[in-house]
């Protein structure tokens, strides 16, 4: 189909790619005056999560199905700013155990970078697009099953107050029960008691009393209420009697080739079953009595947090909620904050010496890194860059990615010690300037007392970085100069960035 290319838009047009473990779906819209408008939705069935093979691999007929579809979405996207396009994967690249190499075709494929997001940000997107689109202060039950995991949201307005992530959806439960396309009592038995299982713990968490009304957002939900309602059976909302009456069409047709009912598109037949007993387990074990399909999803909760974030770049008084997040984990871990201040003021200092037209998220990054440094104290003071790199890899950070986190941990784990261990993160000119500013930091502040962030410049050039300080500043910290000597030393043993010093 014609695509139209991204340089026909407007100029404050954002992009975001679900690369979902069903579909594949790109948007590109714009939000203005607390409106959301869509310029242009592609929607393709991948069925990345159907290739995972029994070992935890994509088979490489899953990727190629993945990659054609990231070269048409790349020919739309044509024209379109790196800084207004965000990629999220979800599930099924959670899963696969060859994902990096996957990722490594689908961002040449693609031209644009792609970050696979944990459960928690997945659930907490879909929330952001849901509350945007579709307002309300009535406190929310949000429900999105996706081809491999289903995600479940507590909220009110447009704040999120629990949100999870659980490990089946219509794609998998659909393979394991109904893979041959029968439908049977037992197997639509055996799927709900699956599905029971699976979401049992989310029995008390999202208990009925804590909230009013119930929404099905994306596309199980949609799916199915589109059938109820061209089937005349209800208006679209989703209740139990009316998924037992389709659940007793999918028994009488017996096979999903033989499933004749208006309004089921052909992408969602083979998946059907899997959804059906999903949906079924949440109303009857949930209390669910009517479920209305929402009208926002992951899709443009991405767009939204996408305009938040460059709003915060151009208005300082604007919050990103990263920043907030990060805030909440060094308080989380009791760490020094005053310290993270001292080593935060010295590193940005280096680096927007070394770099002043840095991409503005690389110097966020090393922001973060600077004030989570320290949070592994609480683990242990030895090697606390370690246990600090950890939990920043395993944390649930609101608003980052895992690709995110796992570079912000790279970050901190060499905050100091050797470099080798950091392997190919420092071949990379400009994250090698990162932590070498981080590093030197550290070292700066390694007194723990006030430091200014004057006293040190670094200037870099094509494999070098030229650090410089006053001969009256090296006189009244000797140990703080021997210390850069030692680091200086450190860096020439790796020949990955020289540091010079005067």
């Amino acid at each position: 189909m014609p695509y139209h290319s991204a340089s026909l838009f407007s100029r404050d047009a954002l992009a975001a790619i679900d690369m979902g473990s069903n579909s594949f779906r790109l948007e590109i819209g714009t939000v203005r005056d607390g409106r959301y408008k869509r310029l242009q939705y592609i929607k393709e069935t991948v069925r990345l999560g159907a290739g995972l093979d029994a070992q935890g691999h994509l088979t490489e007929a899953a990727m190629q199905r993945g990659l054609a579809c990231l070269q048409q979405f790349a020919q739309a996207l044509q024209g379109m700013p790196a800084a207004r396009v965000r990629a999220v994967a979800t599930q099924t690249l959670r899963e696969a155990r060859n994902r990096n190499a996957f990722l490594a075709r689908a961002q040449e494929a693609l031209g644009y970078s792609i970050e696979v997001i944990s459960g928690r940000e997945e659930a907490r997107l879909i929330y952001a697009g849901v509350a945007f689109l579709q307002p309300s202060n009535r406190r929310r039950l949000v429900v999105d099953i996706g081809g491999r995991s289903t995600e479940m949201i507590l909220g009110a307005g447009r704040t999120p107050s629990t949100a999870e992530s659980f490990g089946i959806g219509s794609v998998s439960l659909s393979m394991r029960y109904f893979a041959e396309g029968r439908f049977t009592p037992e197997a639509f038995r055996a799927a709900q008691i699956a599905a029971g299982a699976e979401l049992e713990e989310a029995l008390a968490p999202f208990n009925p009393r804590r909230w009013d009304e119930a929404l099905g957002s994306s596309g199980t939900a949609g799916a199915v209420s589109e059938v109820l309602e061209a089937c005349g059976v209800t208006d679209g909302c989703i209740t139990p009697e009316s998924l037992r009456w389709l659940i007793e069409r999918c028994l009488e047709a017996g096979h999903v080739d033989a499933l004749d009912l208006p309004g089921l598109k052909p992408d969602r037949r083979a998946v059907i079953g899997g959804g059906l007993c999903i949906l079924y387990t949440l109303a009857t074990h949930f209390g669910i009595a009517a479920m209305q399909p929402a009208k926002g999803a992951l899709r443009q909760g991405v767009i939204i947090d996408l305009h938040e974030r460059l709003r915060a770049l151009r208005q300082p008084e604007a919050e990103d909620l990263r920043d907030t997040a990060v805030a909440g984990l060094l308080e989380r871990f009791g760490a020094d904050a005053a310290q993270a201040q001292r080593v935060r003021k010295v590193a940005l200092a280096l680096f927007d010496q070394a770099c002043p037209k840095a991409d503005p998220e690389r110097r966020h990054e090393l922001r973060w890194a600077a004030d989570l440094h320290e949070i592994g104290m609480t683990v242990s003071h030895h090697d606390h860059h370690r246990h600090s790199a950890y939990i920043v890899a395993h944390a649930d950070i609101a608003g980052f990615s895992q690709s995110q986190q796992q570079q912000l941990s790279q970050l901190i784990l060499g905050q100091r010690g050797g470099l080798r261990k950091l392997g190919a993160v420092v071949e990379d000119p400009l994250r090698a300037l990162q932590v070498m500013c981080l590093r030197l930091a550290v070292i700066k502040c390694h007194a723990r007392g006030e430091v200014t962030e004057k006293a040190l410049r670094l200037q870099a050039r094509s494999g070098v970085a030229d650090l410089s300080y006053s001969t009256a500043w090296a006189d009244s910290h000797p140990r703080t100069v021997h210390l850069l000597h030692e680091e200086a030393a450190a860096w020439a043993r790796e020949r990955v960035l020289q540091l010079t010093l005067p």
